[in-house]
């Protein structure tokens, strides 16, 4: 039940977000009418395959930015491990300084207009429509030095009846603050700890290192390590396409992490049609994260016989997939194809490849819950 405008020189912005908001209303009134505060209409009926849910251990939560939740309450849909619905306009300054103003356009949209991430009816209506396509919960890698705003997510959350997923931690290197530099990880896993659970982050990550990993983004990977010891959030990686992927797993696993509770991020950018190190990383128990997903076949194209090589070789436990969602031209306002795109673009396409509605079911629901989930210990 999308809702998609032709842009604003169209019906208009206005029309354009009543007619977008009113997609996903009634849907995501009926899951708050359930007392669950979660999404349980009819887009249960669209849920991606049919398959056993998983197991998990007792005490087991997914901590969304309103409540504690236990898995099965959001099994009903795809969860998406790696998107973002808040990033501060400083954040594309320095990501994009050169960017030409039709590229920028393309991120933050039309100058005139609010910026889609600090717009809350426009963010609610995107995500009543993610909810409305088969989307139980989201994942905001995003964090205070990609100037992410929690007041906000709380706010859509509530507004939409979309669970959200605050993470927290450290970009890389050219994003850190003088305090990180200057901290041991020992310093930097402590901070981590306590703003985990004064701020209800529900996993660590994106945490990134550059295409050459530095000395302090190993740093922040150990400080990472340990604040997971100390609560027992997962971690979910940013790479460059790839790149040091490898290293990433070896730095957490040094200081006590269990690979299972890892998902290394941006797989799918590695150049590497029989995913030898995509194999390499599940064989070890970590999860391999296809996380740039939803652009179509000429985007997406070569990544399914990569997710295929993976499946193929057994390890469809450890595959997870998201869009890593951040720009205003792919939200249905602006036409593009909104935030349920990994569901609703790329895993058509894993059909056409002969994927199974039950592998489907792992790969979008059990693994995202499987990784999310987690028995909370005391910092």
């Amino acid at each position: 039940m999308s809702i998609k405008s032709s842009g604003r020189r169209g019906m208009g912005r206005r029309e354009a977000l009543r007619r977008l908001g009113a997609a996903g209303l009634g849907l995501a009134a009926a899951g708050r009418a359930t007392g669950s505060g979660v999404f349980a209409g009819p887009a249960a009926a669209a849920r991606p395959g049919a398959g056993q849910t998983a197991a998990f251990p007792e005490g087991a939560v997914v901590r969304t930015m309103l409540r504690d939740m236990a898995p099965a309450e959001l099994a009903h849909g795809s969860v998406l491990f790696h998107e973002h619905m808040s990033l501060g306009l400083a954040f594309w300054d320095q990501m994009l300084p050169n960017i030409a103003d039709a590229q920028r356009e393309a991120f933050i949209g039309p100058v005139d207009e609010p910026y889609f991430m600090q717009d809350t009816p426009m963010m609610v209506a995107e995500l009543r429509a993610a909810l409305s396509e088969g989307v139980s919960a989201l994942v905001d890698g995003g964090h205070a030095d990609m100037g992410r705003d929690l007041a906000f997510l709380r706010s859509v959350s509530e507004q939409s009846g979309m669970p959200i997923v605050a993470s927290g931690g450290y970009y890389i290197d050219p994003f850190y603050p003088d305090e990180i530099r200057n901290g041991t990880d020992d310093e930097i896993a402590e901070g981590l700890a306590a703003a985990a659970a004064a701020e209800r982050w529900g996993a660590f990550g994106e945490i990134g290192s550059s295409a050459e990993i530095t000395e302090d983004e190993r740093k922040m990977l150990r400080a990472v390590g340990k604040a997971h010891l100390a609560t027992n959030l997962p971690v979910f990686t940013h790479t460059a396409n790839g790149l040091e992927a490898v290293t990433q797993l070896d730095i957490l696993e040094s200081v006590g992490v269990s690979p299972d509770r890892v998902v290394i991020g941006h797989m799918g950018g590695l150049e590497d049609p029989d995913a030898e190190v995509h194999r390499a990383i599940a064989a070890r128990g970590a999860y391999v994260g296809f996380d740039r997903l939803g652009g179509g076949p000429e985007a997406d194209g070569h990544k399914v016989p990569m997710v295929r090589a993976m499946l193929d070789a057994g390890h469809a436990e450890r595959v997870l997939l998201a869009s890593d969602f951040a720009r205003a031209s792919d939200t249905q306002l602006r036409g593009g194809a909104g935030y349920a795109k990994t569901i609703t673009q790329f895993v058509p396409m894993l059909r056409e490849a002969g994927v199974d509605d039950a592998t489907i079911h792992t790969l979008t629901i059990d693994n995202p819950l499987r990784f999310m989930a987690f028995v909370p210990r005391d910092a």
